[in-house]
């Protein structure tokens, strides 16, 4: 029997096959795929789904978003994935934030306009289907045959979610992973608190970043209406384009680089002097 480059173990006759129907289908293929979750990077788990990939599509390159999303945090990845997304090239988005692994939760692919997210359906991938052009397409991932020959109950990420992102990128059909699912089905992230008025702008804390950097869920656009001069919240501060226009140690409100508003500190982290956290609410006003 002829040897796969590179395949061993219970993922020999997986690759096989995988390559076979993709060479016979003669489909296009995406040469990406990102790889987002909250894994973190002291455990093997990461190196677990990438041997996965490596092993089913050899030739396709994996980039990682990030895996330092606290544990659990659907939210946060879910920011993260829609921010970065945008910046990628076509590509399969491997997404694995998942609380709920081995439960009646749904594992889905969602098709848009320029990628397939692969994940878990518990709102994980909708914004980053929306920052894709949309979604056009979803489907319950329930074909066995497309999952490791072991399925783990703890870690769907290296047995069901990476094999068949390898196998879409490289060109398999969406519509053979599983029966369609109406997207308006899709579980679903609450929609952030924004609220914009004469002068002020409440919004939800969106994330925190590794500079203690605080993002809201306003578009930076809603600061057109607030002067120079701010309050946030009982806090003065100085709206600005980037830190280094307000003296070391003030707090400045921007927008951030991916269009929101955000609270900093020039030298400083914000999330300290302001002792929030993702899900908090945020006043700020014109001074």
């Amino acid at each position: 029997m002829d040897r796969l480059p590179g395949c061993s173990g219970p993922w020999f006759a997986l690759a096989r096959s995988t390559r076979h129907a993709v060479v016979s289908s003669g489909m296009s293929r995406f040469e990406y795929v990102s790889f987002t979750s909250d894994y973190g990077l002291s455990d093997g788990f990461v190196a677990e789904c990438h041997g996965v990939i490596a092993q089913l599509a050899p030739a396709v390159r994996v980039i990682d978003v990030t895996h330092q999303v606290a544990p659990g945090e659907v939210a946060r990845g879910a920011s993260v994935l829609a921010q970065v997304v945008r910046s990628l090239p076509p590509a399969v988005h491997l997404a694995v934030v998942d609380p709920g692994v081995g439960t009646a939760r749904r594992a889905i692919a969602i098709e848009a306009a320029t990628g397939i997210c692969v994940g878990p359906d518990n709102g994980l991938l909708i914004e980053a289907a929306d920052a894709l052009g949309g979604i056009t397409r979803v489907v319950e991932l329930t074909r066995a045959d497309w999952f490791a020959p072991r399925v783990s109950a703890t870690f769907h990420g290296r047995d069901i979610f990476a094999p068949i992102a390898a196998r879409l990128a490289l060109g398999a059909d969406l519509e053979e992973a599983g029966p369609p699912v109406d997207p308006a089905g899709l579980l679903r992230l609450p929609e952030p608190i924004v609220i914009i008025g004469d002068g002020w702008v409440n919004a939800e804390v969106r994330s925190i970043d590794r500079f203690g950097n605080v993002q809201l869920a306003a578009p930076g656009e809603a600061l057109a209406g607030l002067g120079q001069r701010l309050l946030v919240e009982t806090m003065p501060a100085t709206r600005t384009a980037t830190f280094g226009e307000a003296p070391r140690g003030s707090l400045v409100v921007f927008t951030d680089s991916a269009g929101f508003v955000a609270v900093g500190i020039h030298g400083g982290r914000a999330v300290v002097a302001l002792s929030v956290q993702p899900g908090d609410l945020i006043r700020i006003a014109t001074a």
